[in-house]
């Protein structure tokens, strides 16, 4: 089923005036292709101005926000659209597939996306005693979070992107900004979810675990009574608990990630769909087209020329 997370129009009103200044501060930068480059240390700017099929990535913990623009994302079984009156917020590193809406060279989606440091977010959960509290939601914790962007989160945002034009002052004032908007987060409507993720002993914690290790041996064959182990959690209950936050059981996950670095690797040119398919851990090409087939609507060699023959977007990764 499809979610369209839309804002209020008195979040998009509040917005609009600090996301015209952003557009003011962006117009001045040199952009190659889609992003730009600057001095701000985990920021990622993005400007499309050209439709093209659906990109795939694997997702890193990191706060997106649509300056201009809206997109179609789809996780496991879930699927939702978000535009510039929402944030974007994964917890754990996701595969995802996603689409910019309409977009245009006169409308053109603009987007920022901050990478995620656990470390600040856990001391500011400390510094702050902005510990957990409510705990009725945590059967329903998802990876992902899609909240309102609120006037203070825009401001900080262009506070932080303004850096830009003073790159002397980065090295004290990005760190300074970055870590409000991260208290933002953690004390907004969705900060309870965001708090979970980042402490050690929660469920959300553990199945995080269980992610960052699957992550790094997606290739390797899965037993899922070692993973819940690793995870310090009963077979049933890593299940349970693994689908709440990622939409995925632990092996449709694996797969997700085997096929998704898959593309990756036939579009770097190094390798053909059957040394692909045993490099990421089928023992069977015919399978392994098959389930690709199945993911991304064509078979593998198809679907890499259709591509590669289409402008850079789906090229480059996952767009903010």
């Amino acid at each position: 089923m499809e979610a369209i997370l839309l804002g209020s129009e008195t979040i998009q009103a509040g917005t609009a005036a600090t996301r015209l200044r952003i557009l003011d501060v962006l117009s001045r930068l040199p952009w190659d292709g889609v992003s730009c480059q600057h001095e701000i240390p985990g920021l990622t700017l993005y400007r499309i101005v050209e439709c093209t099929g659906p990109f795939s990535t694997v997702y890193e913990p990191s706060l997106s926000l649509i300056i201009k623009g809206s997109k179609r994302l789809s996780v496991g079984d879930e699927r939702l659209v978000y535009d510039e009156s929402c944030f974007f917020l994964t917890t754990i590193g996701l595969p995802m597939t996603g689409q910019i809406c309409e977009v245009s060279k006169t409308e053109p989606y603009v987007a920022a996306k901050l990478r995620l440091d656990l470390e600040v977010l856990r001391r500011l959960i400390t510094n702050h005693d902005l510990y957990p509290t409510n705990t009725s939601d945590r059967e329903r914790d998802r990876g992902i979070v899609v909240g309102r962007a609120t006037p203070e989160l825009f401001d900080a945002l262009w506070r932080l992107i303004s850096l830009v034009d003073s790159p002397n002052d980065v090295p004290f004032m990005a760190n300074h900004i970055q870590s409000e908007i991260l208290y933002r987060l953690l004390t907004g409507e969705q900060g309870e979810r965001l708090r979970r993720f980042a402490l050690a002993g929660t469920n959300s914690n553990r199945v995080a675990k269980a992610v960052a290790w699957l992550k790094e041996n997606y290739a390797m064959p899965l037993r899922v009574e070692a993973l819940a182990e690793m995870a310090n959690m009963g077979v049933s209950t890593l299940h349970h608990h693994f689908r709440a936050v990622t939409a995925m059981s632990p092996l449709q996950f694996q797969k997700h990630l085997r096929l998704h670095h898959a593309r990756e690797l036939m579009l770097s040119g190094s390798l053909d769909a059957a040394s692909v398919a045993l490099r990421v851990g089928y023992e069977s090409p015919t399978q392994f087209s098959r389930e690709y087939r199945r993911m991304f609507g064509h078979p593998p060699l198809r679907d890499v020329k259709a591509i590669l023959n289409s402008e850079g977007v789906t090229r480059r990764g996952a767009v903010g």
